[in-house]
């Protein structure tokens, strides 16, 4: 499966379609050309490792009392570093990012996880080194 977003839940968007379109030719390429015989040399990339579902803070009554601080929202994949404003409460108290590595927020306010009791899902940015490749057919 492919998932390309964020988009609103209910809302077909021409730019997020083209995305899934590009993506999901470039795999069907790399499926011909793999079944093909083609050498794929080693590669280095960059990817995002889940660590952590971050909820909003609650009270006691388990009623969120803080919503996504402005300069989060719309941060999906940016550096977050210990200090930087994570949430803002109804009485205005920010409150920050206490971590002891930068994290790379997504999913960031989104309105499909509010069920969920999340957020945001913090990553880590690592990089995987994949050996050549090449069909036995």
């Amino acid at each position: 499966g492919v998932e390309v977003g964020p988009q609103p839940q209910g809302v077909v968007r021409a730019d997020t379609v083209d995305k899934m379109r590009k993506i999901v030719k470039h795999g069907l390429d790399f499926v011909q050309l793999f079944n093909e015989g083609k050498e794929f040399p080693p590669c280095t990339i960059e990817v995002f490792k889940i660590m952590e579902k971050v909820d909003y803070p609650r009270n006691k009554n388990d009623e969120v009392i803080a919503i996504i601080h402005p300069k989060l929202q719309d941060q999906d994949w940016q550096p977050l570093n210990n200090g930087d404003p994570l949430f803002l409460t109804l009485d205005g108290e920010v409150i920050a990012y206490k971590g002891d590595c930068t994290v790379y927020p997504t999913f960031i306010n989104e309105a499909a996880y509010y069920e969920k009791k999340q957020a945001f899902v913090k990553t880590v940015k690592m990089k995987l080194t994949a050996k050549h490749i090449r069909s036995s057919v």
